[in-house]
Order: structure tokens, then sequence, then C-alpha cells
């Protein structure tokens, strides 16, 4: 192989195990057994076609689905630079840079300098943090679209609580009659104690959503979320919207395709984007559901900006019938990470003295704080 040939193809080796290092930085378990394999399925394929390249490393380096979507997202990052660099010269305009790097304000107009590789991977890097704080309801349409991705990426974990039931433990409380039982299987010598510990259960959570139309910019999102945390634990998560009236979206959100299961859920929601009756349609959900086991002992979330066309008075008190029900209330309100808010709202005030948290909502860094709250409720 000529001098210049193999110098290029160990630039080219040295930019994909590169890549394999991003790869784990995104949070994909790359081993040295698949970046391994990912190299010898390059050796078989052409290593300059974009396309073989992507599916050599999507079969080697990505052992679960959510690998999928991370690897997703630096494949472009990493190769689409180095693409355009292949297909234009030097005395050409320079490449474009990646998508994720849009993301990054005033970064639009990057020279030669930032086409690099290491430059694009810290430019999507700090494109996605900037993005986890603005408020939801400033984002351009590309930022949705790669919120969306991003709200794929949680990982809600449900709270638990003491079941009844106990089982075998190393540490815990004595358990007699397994101790008995072996002690008599040993001729009646008792060689060692035998443990029990309190077994534990998924606590139930109800997530109740405003769609009303002063919600309406955050609305998307937050069905997102839901559905993300609902998918996470299809048992003992509950989903309903709240507007003129009290409609439950559990069974359409269950859908594992995102897409079809907002599809569905707008489908099932008939005032979308309407009036808010807040006390009415709390109401409505502690006769018919709450009082008959969905909100007893069970961590209730309310996504609510706190308008209320109706009087605050039935509001405060369905909000209090809450609060003795369930094991815990947070109300969600996307204005209260801002600054300078204060909660004058009627409906907030109303609520305000029955609630165990009061959150901000308005950005990915908030819901991803309330996601703690709910697990270690």
């Amino acid at each position: 192989m000529p001098a210049a040939e193999q110098l290029a193809a160990d630039t080219l080796l040295t930019g994909l195990v590169g890549f394999t290092e991003v790869l784990r930085a995104a949070g994909v378990p790359v081993t040295g057994d698949r970046v391994a394999a990912f190299v010898e399925a390059l050796e078989t394929l052409d290593v300059t076609d974009r396309e073989q390249a992507y599916w050599a490393g999507r079969l080697t380096l990505c052992a679960d689905p959510d690998d999928v979507l991370r690897y997703d997202l630096a494949f472009p990052a990493w190769f689409e630079p180095s693409q355009g660099r292949r297909a234009t010269n030097r005395d050409e305009r320079p490449p474009a840079p990646p998508k994720l790097a849009a993301l990054v304000p005033g970064r639009e107009g990057a020279g030669d300098d930032d086409a690099e590789d290491g430059p694009q991977i810290k430019a999507a890097a700090t494109g996605t943090e900037v993005l986890r704080s603005r408020d939801l309801a400033e984002l351009s349409p590309a930022e949705r679209e790669h919120l969306r991705r991003l709200m794929t990426l949680l990982r809600p974990e449900p709270p638990t609580r003491a079941s009844r039931r106990k089982h075998r433990a190393v540490h815990g409380a004595p358990d007699p009659q397994r101790t008995l039982r072996t002690a008599l299987r040993n001729q009646g010598e008792l060689s060692r104690i035998r443990r029990r510990d309190v077994s534990r259960r998924p606590r139930k959570v109800v997530l109740l959503i405003d769609v009303s139309g002063s919600m309406e910019p955050y609305a998307d999102a937050l069905m997102r979320f839901a559905h993300v945390f609902v998918r996470r634990a299809p048992r003992s998560v509950e989903a309903f919207t709240l507007g003129t009236r009290l409609t439950r979206i559990t069974r359409e959100l269950r859908q594992r395709d995102p897409e079809r299961a907002l599809g569905a859920a707008g489908k099932a929601i008939p005032d979308w984007s309407g009036g808010t009756r807040l006390g009415e349609v709390l109401k409505a959900f502690v006769d018919r559901w709450g009082r008959r086991g969905a909100a007893r002992r069970a961590v209730l979330v309310v996504f609510s900006d706190g308008w209320e066309r109706g009087g605050t008075e039935l509001l405060g008190e369905q909000v209090e019938q809450l609060a003795r029900l369930g094991h815990r209330l947070v109300w969600v309100n996307p204005h209260a990470g801002k600054d300078g808010y204060s909660p004058v709202q009627g409906g907030i005030v109303a609520a305000l003295p029955h609630l165990d948290d009061l959150l901000a909502g308005h950005s990915l860094d908030t819901l991803e704080k309330l996601l703690k709250v709910v697990r270690d409720a």
C-alpha cells in the first residue's frame, strides 16, 4: 500500500475509534469487544460509504433500544462534517456545521476552525445543555424536535412503598420460622439465624395535566413526559387531562410509539386548548376515581398554571381532598421557575396551603427534578 493511502487509512481508523469514545460519553456502554467487532465489520465494507459505516456501527456498538437513540444523535454530529470535507476541496466553501451545533446561539456563522471534529462534538454537547434549560414555550421547531428525542431518554423511577409481605434477606429482622426449620433439618443444631426484610411495591402515581388554552405552549411537552412515565410503569401510573372536563388517557399513552400515543390521546381529548374549570374537574376526579382507589396513598402530580374560570373555593376544597387521599401532592406550574414569579393566581392561592411541593415545569431540567421528587416520595 502506498504511503499516502496508508496514512489516510490510519487517519480514518483513528476517527472511527474516536467516534466510539463519543458514544461512551453519550451514555452508550461501548466495550472493547464491540469496538473490535465494529472495526472488523468496517474492514469488509466500504468505509467511505456513510450508510455502510452507519449500519456497521449500529449493529455492533448498540445492544439496547435506548442505545440506538443516542447512536442516532451522535452519528451525524461526528460523521456529517467529515463527509462534507470529502465532498469539497479546501478551496471551496467550508462544510456545514452539524445539526446539533445549530442549537448553540450565535454559531450559525462558524468558520474553518469550528469545522474540526473535536469542537463539533463540544458544540453539540453545549447545544444540548442549553436546550435543557430553555423555556419549553420559547423553542423553535428544530429545537422542539430535538427536545422530543431527549424526552425519550428520560428514565423515570416510580416510587415504592412497604408491603405487608416479607422476603428472605441477608440483613434484616430474624425469621424464627425459617431458622427453626433449618435447625430441624440439622438434627436441632442452630447453625445460623435466617433473616427477612420488608418487600417493596410500586406506589401509584397519578398525572393530572391541564390542557386549557393558557397551558397550550407546554401541553405537548407535558404529554410526552406523561407518555414516558406511563410506558415506564404502565400498571402503577395513571394519566388524566384537565380542561372543561376530565379525560382519562392512560390507555392511549400505553402505546409504544410516542407519535401514535399522542395522536390517540389528542383524539380522546375533546377540550384541548379550551377553557378550564379546575375545581369542577378535580371534583369529578375525586368522586369518580380518587375515592375509589386511584388516589389513595398515591403520588398526585397536577400540571397547571392555576388559572380558574370558576370560583376558587371549590378548587381549594378538592385540592384538600386530594391531599387527604394521596401520599404526596405536587403542583407543577410552568411559570413558577421564572424570575419575578409569585403565586398570585386565584387557583394557586387556593391550592397552596394543601400542597407538599410547588415546582417549576418550564424546561427539561425542571421536569427531571420533578422525577427525583416523585421517586423519593
